[in-house]
């Protein structure tokens, strides 16, 4: 039997580093931020805080908001031709206002 080599955080050296003016703590603004159902969103990782993140490969894609679930949120978006739903923490979502992140 072949094991599996790395985690889910393989290859992401460059993917969710932050740049040197961000380092340091999260801010809460971003942590506490509220959606509504519909809100288009964007996913961009908080390096910083690893729980309710999406899968290395989706970053940076934008979908909706179905519902909350807990302190998280469900996001609906297309990969490929099929529709998928995370549960994303809003640390780790960005509103989109008039199509720009």
């Amino acid at each position: 039997m072949v094991k599996r080599v790395g985690g889910s955080r393989r290859k992401t050296r460059r993917k969710f580093a932050k740049s040197i003016r961000q380092k340091g703590k999260i801010s809460l603004k971003n942590y506490f931020q509220k959606f509504k159902s519909g809100d288009m969103v964007c996913l961009k990782a908080e390096p910083a805080y690893q729980k309710g993140l999406y899968f290395r490969r989706f970053h940076g894609k934008t979908g909706k908001i179905i519902k909350s679930r807990g302190t998280c949120y469900e996001i609906l978006f297309k990969d490929g031709g099929k529709l998928k739903t995370f549960v994303v923490h809003p640390v780790h979502l960005k509103m989109i206002q008039n199509g720009k992140h």
